[in-house]
């Protein structure tokens, strides 16, 4: 058997042990729902779906991956054959001793590359793996309270959640999709950047403002460090980078919490016929920290009540 289809076989019996686990993690989910709630119900077939997406994404990319590498290495023995038939007898010694090492040097930027892109998709996994415990354990919890709070606040408003991926750039990420929704061109790097550039020649009105872990008040090399992983790392962004992107896009940003009234950033903007940048801040999200979503129009669904 060769080394291929030894890797295809221990992905194969891996995929198998996670569609097995989840098939449990499902059953548990379902027996969690209290007969006869609805929104409960349509909740948890909603997470049911994404968690069997999330897992068909994942193992159809570890596929791909693996049919990549193993593509990559019979290509570097095909090219080492050609090189080994066109070379003359006079000469082949010489051509099979750099033949291998080719194939030796080859071998170790794949493993490298291999090692690289493995590590990646098991920190990936072991994310999404703690995102799916605190799922099933939040459902009566602090992150599900919370986030009904929310959904409530913005129904009323015609309004719901519409999810950002929690990477970091959570929150220029929401920024992001709301400038797309009034044609607003923009990135993560562009935002990031302006904020970063705002802060820096505003330092009066962000450094008094930052603490380290121990309590201690920010230094100035402590701010231009803060300011430089802002603009170039995917740095959690809060209040004060709410503020800096308030400012620099010249526009207030409503911030809609589960508790108390939606606090309003930027109010002296909101006179100057600029469009209200909407986002959602969850305190308890997954369970990996605070957590930035955007809004989108509200889409009425089967379990809602006709007045």
């Amino acid at each position: 058997m060769s080394d291929t289809e030894d890797a295809e076989e221990v992905l194969s019996r891996k995929h198998k042990k996670e569609c097995k686990d989840l098939q449990a993690q499902i059953q548990k989910l379902k027996h969690s729902v209290p007969k006869g709630d609805k929104k409960r119900k349509k909740e948890v077939t909603e997470q049911i779906a994404k968690l069997e997406h999330d897992l068909d994404e994942r193992q159809e990319a570890e596929l791909q991956e693996l049919k990549e590498t193993s593509a990559d290495v019979a290509n570097v023995a095909e090219r080492l054959e050609e090189l080994d038939t066109k070379n003359d007898d006079s000469t082949s010694d010489n051509t099979v001793g750099a033949a291998s090492a080719a194939s030796g040097q080859e071998e170790k930027k794949l493993s490298k590359a291999q090692k690289r892109r493995n590590k990646k998709l098991e920190k990936d996994r072991e994310r999404e793996e703690e995102i799916k415990q605190q799922d099933i354990q939040n459902l009566s919890g602090a992150r599900h309270i919370e986030l009904q709070k929310i959904k409530e606040a913005l129904k009323h408003q015609n309004l719901q959640i519409f999810e950002i991926k929690s990477d970091g750039n959570c929150l220029y990420n929401a920024v992001n999709h709301q400038l797309e929704k009034i044609r607003k061109v923009s990135s993560n790097e562009a935002l990031r950047g302006q904020v970063a550039r705002y802060m820096k020649e505003n330092r009066d009105d962000f450094l008094p403002f930052l603490t380290k872990d121990n309590g201690d008040m920010f230094t100035e090399e402590d701010f231009e460090k803060y300011c430089q992983d802002t603009a170039h790392t995917t740095a959690w962004g809060g209040q004060l980078e709410v503020r800096a992107l308030s400012h620099t896009l010249k526009q207030p940003i409503k911030v809609v919490q589960s508790e108390g009234a939606p606090v309003i950033v930027g109010e002296e903007f909101e006179n100057d016929d600029q469009p209200t940048i909407i986002v959602c801040y969850l305190r308890h999200a997954f369970g990996l920290g605070e957590h930035y979503n955007s809004v989108e129009d509200y889409k009425r669904d089967e379990d809602d009540e006709f007045l």
